[in-house]
């Protein structure tokens, strides 16, 4: 994803006071959502926090959002969606699982690093396929 492009996914906030569907942007290297009436923003996903200073950090939740991330195998592109699933606690838990091509590609844990776990997702694909674009950096 270049720095001038903007993403817009859809998901769910879930803590012990219930769920709500959310909202989340994400340009550059900086990603957005808005929670129960507050915006909350951050340099990535596991660093989300209140705007504004001193923001109190995203925490005791999760979140979850698909999006949609073609997938190139042999110069054809293919639909396939990853999905998203963050868990903000005393750390960041991140998993990632792509499902394309009828299978599902799991990152496992990876701590909060969506490159990372993005990482482990890719090098699962069957050889010669590639992601169809890139995502954000820091996200």
């Amino acid at each position: 994803m270049s720095s001038e492009s903007t993403e817009v996914w859809t998901g769910w906030y879930r803590d012990r006071r219930g769920a709500e569907a959310i909202v989340i942007t994400a340009a550059g290297s900086h990603v957005a959502t808005r929670i129960r009436g507050i915006e909350y923003t951050g340099a990535s996903f596991a660093a989300l926090s209140a705007a504004g200073e001193g923001g109190q950090a995203l925490t005791g939740c999760v979140l979850e959002w698909d999006l949609p991330l073609p997938v190139v195998a042999d110069g054809v592109s293919q639909q396939a969606t990853l999905s998203c699933l963050l868990t903000l606690g005393e750390r960041a838990d991140l998993s990632l699982t792509l499902h394309y091509g009828g299978a599902a590609y799991e990152s496992g844990i990876a701590g909060g690093d969506f490159e990372e776990a993005l990482g482990r997702v890719r090098r699962q694909l069957p050889p010669g396929a590639e992601f169809g674009r890139g995502l954000m950096q820091a996200a």
